[in-house]
């Protein structure tokens, strides 16, 4: 509940609060967060082991965090859509592959933006 009693920096502390445990509930419940958070640790890795430059390290991670945030926004939109609507309706599926394809936009992405640093390295060693 929010207090107008608490000041600036007291809300903002709570606000860390919910945002660290919609991170935890995501990050125990949710294959799909435990998947693209494994395949951005694997990027982070190969990061190290290529040696990625200072701006590919920021496309990277923002690249994952992109992904990240679209697979929560998905879930979020998908318990949201069974709380309202529980039995199927072609509506709500409609609602939930199209928030489902946003997420899948990212990953696409993703997967370009991990060839274009990627690839000329890995070309580079095999040359």
């Amino acid at each position: 509940m929010n207090n107008s009693k608490d000041g600036f920096v007291k809300k903002r502390l709570r606000g860390i609060k919910f945002a660290l445990k919609g991170i935890w509930i995501l990050a125990t419940t949710e294959d799909s967060i435990k998947a693209q958070f494994f395949i951005g640790l694997f990027a982070i890795v190969l990061g190290f082991l290529f040696n990625i430059s200072l701006s590919e390290w920021m496309i990277q991670l923002t690249i994952t965090g992109l992904v990240l945030v679209a697979e929560a926004l998905n879930t979020a939109v998908e318990k949201m859509a069974d709380f309202i609507h529980p039995n199927f309706d072609k509506k709500i599926g409609i609602i939930k592959d199209v928030a489902a394809g946003a997420a899948g936009f990212a990953a696409i992405i993703s997967i370009i933006v991990g060839c274009i640093i990627y690839i000329p390295k890995i070309a580079y060693i095999f040359s």
